[in-house]
This record gives structure tokens, C-alpha cells and sequence, in this order.
């Protein structure tokens, strides 16, 4: 598993485009996380699925409701990963309402899940393989600090805490 102290693994996840703009097409581009990590403070946070009970209720909200602190305290990008396709992503990001606050990022087959050791099976759920609930502060690909949950917990990854740490 990821610890403090490590970089970021090689990955790309998927975004989805509402309008074209910053030299973005509209429909699913690639996220080099390598590249996109690179000199940046980047809040991240990782879920089950999208519009599920706690991500849509708490977990989104809160870190979109607090984006303008998290830009006070010296972080780039707000991003929130989970293992959905693009176009999943990109509906969930309009019901959440999330342009401009957080990058709604899709890790379709859960290779950056896997590659961070942070993977969560609700196979018998009839999910498959998800990314666990977690939240991690990056700098330049580094993580910095790291909060994962404990089975259906919803404790330590929610904005507030991450955003304490991104103050500290």
C-alpha cells in the first residue's frame, strides 16, 4: 500500500469535458497523474462510486463546498478518483455541481486504484473492484499525508481533515 513518503504511481485516469476551454476537447481526455502532479499541491480523495449514499451526501460536497480554503492554504487542484468511466464522472460532476472547485477523475479499469494498493472488493455487492475511501495530500507526485478508512467508515477522509493538514 501507498505510504507518506512515496510518489504518486505512473497512471492515467480519465476526465470528462462539459465545454471545450484550456485546450480541453469535449468528451474523455487522459490525465497523465505524473504530469498533472508535477510542481503542484493537489488535494486528492478517492471513493467507492459515484453517486453512492455517503460520496454523494458527504464526501463531494464537502470538499466542493471548501475549495476556496484549500486555494487559500496553497493547494492547486481538488481531485476526487473514482474506479467509474469518464462519462459516469462527468454526469456525477454535474449533479454535484464540482466545475471549477473539484477535477471529477475516472479510474475505469482501477489500475491507479491497484497501483496505490488501496483497492476495496464489493464483488459481492455486485460493484467488483473499487478504490477504497481515502484522502492524501501530494506535493510535486509526492504524498505527503495519507487517510484511509476503515470498512464502511466515513472518518478520516473528508475535507476537513485533509484541509487541516493542508493548513499545518
Amino acid at each position: 500500500m501507498i505510504k507518506v513518503g512515496d510518489t504518486l504511481p505512473a497512471a492515467t485516469l480519465m476526465e470528462f469535458s462539459e465545454v471545450e476551454g484550456n485546450g480541453c476537447s469535449i468528451g474523455p481526455n487522459a490525465v497523465d497523474v505524473t504530469k498533472a502532479t508535477a510542481g503542484k499541491t493537489i488535494a486528492l480523495f478517492a471513493l467507492p462510486g459515484a453517486f453512492t449514499p455517503t460520496c454523494s451526501a458527504k464526501h463531494v460536497p464537502g470538499y466542493a463546498e471548501h475549495a476556496a480554503d484549500f486555494k487559500a492554504a496553497g493547494v492547486a487542484e481538488i481531485w476526487c478518483v473514482s474506479v467509474n468511466d469518464a462519462f459516469v464522472m462527468g454526469a456525477w460532476a454535474r449533479e454535484q455541481k464540482t466545475d471549477g472547485k473539484v477535477r471529477m477523475l475516472a479510474d475505469g479499469s482501477a489500475a491507479f486504484a491497484q497501483a496505490t494498493g488501496l483497492t476495496l472488493d464489493l464483488t459481492a455487492r455486485g460493484m467488483g473492484l473499487r478504490s477504497n475511501r481515502y484522502s492524501m495530500l501530494v506535493k510535486d507526485g509526492k504524498v505527503i499525508s495519507l487517510n484511509v478508512e476503515g470498512p464502511g467508515k466515513f472518518e478520516v477522509s473528508d475535507a476537513a481533515t485533509l484541509l487541516a493538514q493542508a493548513k499545518a
